[in-house]
């Protein structure tokens, strides 16, 4: 019992000043000298955060854009915890989803209430990219579907929103009882894969945003919001109040896109990144040299980039993770030895982490860990545990129990005899 408490002490040390390193080398978390810019899983926000990010650096500041990130609570979470300086938002979006029940329907309202939490808004960058419920032109001109009124002659069409949009407050839900939908096909997916699955017919009717470029690509009809369902969706950036008190001139950098860029410029730039293949970085430094004359010393990501980096990152996680679960587990597993009892329930524990599924179980970390590096290794650790507690436990038990009697009645101290279990 002594060895082992002195070994789950030791182990703990070990273990704490891993997590304290992990914290200052960290690929993904913020760095004081440069201004983290986020941005959502979709197409239009990465081109916003992308000319953020050009612009910062145009003016003489270190910017880092994380593209991608997730939805709109992940982001807007982080905004708040510091996570990030910047990142591009809608004001439906705002007043829909992010402060729903708060009764704002006023910009100026909006704008008082973020301010009450540190956050700062930018005025509208010029477009409205609402929601729209869309589908294919040939399909809505031979059922006679104008509005999404209509929609409720025809229970049979099958529905596909994105993921984000089932379950938000301007989402599904809301849309059904407004315009007391009967459909019952209604599934969630992608908003990419979205458009090929109303191409190959597997569903009838999809969410639009209406800048997106596939509205043109695939001849689909926007169906008329006869109730007005929907709210307006101007973009804006949304930035932390210490970013404007610390870099003035990185907002006001920022804050020259207000009004620059028109539903038509818009609907383009997702055009030439989704249709043509250009990149987001590209087409937002064309763009502001287009639009402001900013010349823009960009480098485009090559394919070795992307694996040498990802390579970094993948060795980075596994590294601090695994090492966290050896330390952690092989004591559970030696504990699970000794007392049996015990050993159930920690062996039970970790088999049913084992179950959870991987994006279920990042999703419960990021609010609790918040975005980057950590909630990936927070999940990966939980995974390596069964394994390695398993393999200890199992490793320990199958040595014969005459080697041990015949160890013991050798007189070998009880730390030497465990520390020798399992070499023959």
């Amino acid at each position: 019992m002594k060895f082992t408490k002195i070994l789950f002490l030791s182990l703990n040390r070990i273990m704490l000043l891993i997590i304290l390193s992990s914290n200052e080398i960290s690929f993904a978390q913020k760095s004081d000298k440069s201004i983290v810019i986020g941005s959502k899983k979709f197409t239009e926000s990465v081109i916003l955060g992308e000319m953020a990010s050009h612009l910062l650096q145009s003016s003489g500041f270190i910017s880092d854009h994380r593209d991608q990130l997730g939805g709109t609570q992940i982001l807007f979470n982080a905004l708040l915890h510091g996570e990030i300086d910047i990142y591009p938002e809608y004001t439906g979006t705002l007043m829909q989803e992010i402060l729903a029940g708060k009764n704002l329907s006023e910009e100026s309202d909006i704008r008082e209430y973020l301010a009450g939490q540190d956050i700062l808004m930018s005025k509208p960058l010029g477009f409205n990219n609402t929601y729209v419920i869309g589908m294919k032109s040939s399909a809505a001109e031979s059922l006679n579907i104008e509005a999404i009124s209509d929609l409720r002659k025809h229970p049979q069409l099958k529905f596909g929103f994105s993921n984000e949009f089932m379950d938000r407050g301007d989402g599904w839900p809301s849309l059904q009882k407004r315009y007391a939908l009967p459909q019952k096909d209604v599934r969630g997916v992608d908003h990419d894969i979205g458009y090929r699955a109303l191409e190959n017919g597997s569903i009838d009717v999809i969410d639009l945003y209406a800048t997106d470029a596939e509205i043109d690509y695939y001849n689909l009809k926007s169906l008329v919001d006869d109730l007005v369902f929907f709210p307006a969706y101007y973009s804006v950036f949304l930035y932390r109040k210490d970013l404007l008190e610390e870099a003035p001139e990185a907002v006001n950098a920022l804050l020259r896109l207000e009004g620059a860029i028109t539903e038509a410029e818009m609907i383009l730039l997702n055009s030439n990144v989704k249709i043509s293949g250009e990149s987001e970085g590209r087409a937002a430094a064309t763009f502001l040299s287009e639009k402001f004359g900013i010349q823009i010393n960009y480098r485009e990501t090559t394919i070795l980039d992307r694996v040498i980096q990802n390579t970094y990152e993948h060795l980075y996680l596994v590294l601090i993770s695994l090492t966290g679960a050896i330390i952690i587990a092989i004591p559970l597993g030696i504990l699970a030895y000794k007392k049996p009892k015990i050993g159930q329930l920690v062996l039970g524990v970790v088999s049913v982490i084992q179950t959870i599924p991987s994006l279920a179980l990042i999703v419960f970390m990021i609010p609790l860990l918040g975005i980057g590096a950590k909630p990936a290794i927070a999940a990966l650790f939980l995974y390596s545990l069964l394994p390695i507690v398993r393999n200890t436990y199992s490793g320990l038990k199958d040595v014969p129990l005459p080697l041990q009697e015949s160890a013991e009645a050798l007189g070998l101290p009880a730390g030497i005899r465990f520390s020798h279990l399992g070499k023959g």
